[in-house]
């Protein structure tokens, strides 16, 4: 994870047709945490649902084969069960509920081992790229997770 990059997805762990686990590593510093909370750094969480809503962007990306984006469009029944600390190791997983029509509706969880931390409804949004040079970083950032070879 690098926070201030807001790159929230270290490496693909698995993918399916309709769902992807990601592994999102909490840096042990950053600027974020000072802030959240002074002497008790914290994960905010939006940073969590951030997380979940790259995940699900990165399962529908695929899905349309690299020829569309996908965007944040919407956060539903979000609930933030847990506390992150700095260092933690987090599984993060997307799973699509209904594709089509230009969204993407999918369920999106973070789990630091067995308890779960954060779950949404996330809706995104999918569009051609707007910016020529787009699709070749967001293949290149895809490569340098594991979702492409």
């Amino acid at each position: 994870m690098r926070l201030e990059y807001f790159e929230m997805v270290d490496r693909v762990l698995e993918r399916e047709a309709d769902r992807l686990v990601a592994l999102a590593r909490v840096p042990e510093e950053s600027p974020v945490f000072e802030g959240h909370f002074p002497g008790f750094p914290l994960l905010p969480g939006v940073l969590m649902v951030e997380a979940m809503a790259q995940t699900a962007g990165w399962l529908v990306v695929a899905r349309h084969g690299f020829t569309r984006m996908a965007v944040l469009a919407k956060v539903s029944e979000a609930k933030l069960r847990g506390m992150v600390r700095p260092g933690a190791e987090l599984t993060v997983t997307a799973e699509l509920i209904h594709d089509g029509s230009g969204y993407a509706v999918l369920r999106g969880a973070v789990n630091e081992g067995t308890p779960r931390v954060a779950e949404a409804e996330l809706t995104l949004k999918t569009l051609a790229f707007p910016a020529p040079g787009l699709e070749p970083a967001l293949r290149a950032r895809a490569t340098a997770i594991g979702l492409l070879p």
